[in-house]
């Protein structure tokens, strides 16, 4: 049964080496301009600013003129009516608003484009964080995953040498059955760490579009550590972030509604113009005509739009929390991997393949039995993998920040 296990985890590893030597390989410079030019994200965004832009051309636009044509015939109530029996109508009107109502329209037209606008550098920002988080995620994976192989490997070459040994009668039997143990759980962390890595290739690519190919490689290595201003620096800087300059935006959307909804009280006004044509009379009017507000001040409306223009500014003292909230929460974050990255690099690391390297020679040697060596070595394999996490984790809040502030923080490595 190990034999099967060990032959199928080869053939995957095989089949996935050969996918991955035929694939197209890409940077991360290479991911963060495609997700820019195809993402769905990106031509939702497009999309509303071009929605808002048409607003504004609907906002200027002029009141078209109404024609009115009438005709019919002539029935004279006395006798003795002179010329045709029938009779005719012409008549234009033009609608015109006044230029505060057609300024108040356009403001909130314009105010609109500005909110477009800000979702859209909002999207770009969140998208090239996500995109980085992801495509640093397949790289910590892929170096998981390189970890994984190597230790299969040795230990497929450990359980060789102990069969040796245990055929020759130089070790007892259980210590075959604790190699085969090994190895058989070294296969099973391969196979998760390889699952790991198509599933993180598959989530950058749902970032990204259809058109990265499904099947494909990253180049790239997980960055040095950045250090970053103290929090207090960080929390005077949540002000200017894009997210508030987007709220304030559709504040000022909501002033000029309010202003807009008023103003359409008293619209504007239509000029008419006519010509009546009677069998024995010939008429010739000009008229204005002007809505008189009595029965509907527009409440309803005004009212409506002073209640958003109060949730806008409920959500805004919201937001500014919430940023400030998780924006703790991510330096703290970035703290703990911090610290966790300086006990990996000025201690642990070298100790465990201190640890490592000194049960391999005793086992060697013959001064202690299989079991202390497996241990260091399953030991220094854990400490690795968890030096991998603690690197991800410490870019993760990183990106955690600059998404919130809008601001590049982190020392790439492509």
């Amino acid at each position: 049964m190990g034999r099967l296990l060990v032959a199928a985890a080869g053939f995957a590893f095989a089949m996935h080496s050969l996918s991955a030597q035929a694939a197209t390989t890409y940077a991360l410079d290479d991911v963060i301009q495609m997700a820019m030019t195809h993402s769905p994200r990106m031509n939702i965004a497009k999309a509303r600013e071009d929605g808002a832009s048409a607003a504004l051309v609907t906002a200027r636009s002029l009141i078209n003129p109404e024609v009115e044509v009438g005709a019919g015939p002539t029935r004279y109530r006395t006798p003795g009516g002179q010329g045709s029996n029938g009779n005719w109508g012409i008549g234009i009107s033009q609608p015109l608003e006044y230029p505060s109502v057609r300024r108040a329209r356009q403001e909130v037209a314009s105010a609109n484009i500005k909110v477009a606008n800000l979702g859209t550098e909002l999207t770009v920002l969140g998208l090239q964080a996500n995109v980085k988080s992801a495509f640093y995620h397949v790289v910590q994976r892929q170096a998981v995953l390189q970890l994984t192989e190597g230790d299969r490997v040795l230990l497929r070459d450990i359980r060789e040498r102990v069969k040796l040994r245990v055929d020759v009668g130089e070790s007892p039997r259980y210590e075959l059955i604790k190699a085969d143990t090994e190895l058989l759980a070294a296969e099973r962390d391969y196979q998760t760490a390889l699952t790991q890595v198509l599933e993180a290739k598959a989530y950058l690519r749902g970032l990204v579009g259809t058109v990265m190919p499904e099947t494909y490689d990253v180049r790239g290595q997980l960055p040095l550590g950045s250090t970053l201003p103290a929090l207090n620096d960080l929390n005077a800087r949540i002000s200017g972030t894009v997210s508030l300059q987007q709220i304030r935006a559709a504040i000022d959307t909501a002033t000029a509604r309010v202003t807009l909804q008023e103003k359409l009280r008293n619209p504007g006004l239509t000029l008419k113009a006519g010509v009546e044509q009677d069998p024995d009379l010939s008429q010739f009017r000009l008229g204005l005509a002007i809505p008189i507000p009595v029965l509907n001040q527009r409440q309803g409306q005004i009212a409506e739009a002073a209640a958003e223009l109060r949730e806008l500014q409920a959500i805004f003292d919201d937001r500014e929390l919430v940023l400030s909230r998780e924006l703790n929460a991510a330096y703290q974050r970035y703290i703990i991997s911090q610290q966790q990255l300086n006990a990996f690099e000025n201690g642990l690391l070298s100790q465990a393949e201190s640890v490592l390297k000194v049960a391999e020679s005793a086992y060697r040697f013959g001064e202690r039995g299989i079991l202390d060596y497996l241990d260091a070595q399953r030991t220094y394999r854990m400490v690795r993998k968890d030096y991998l996490a603690a690197r991800y984790g410490y870019i993760e809040a990183i990106l955690d920040i600059e998404q919130l502030l809008g601001q590049k923080f982190l020392g790439e490595a492509s």
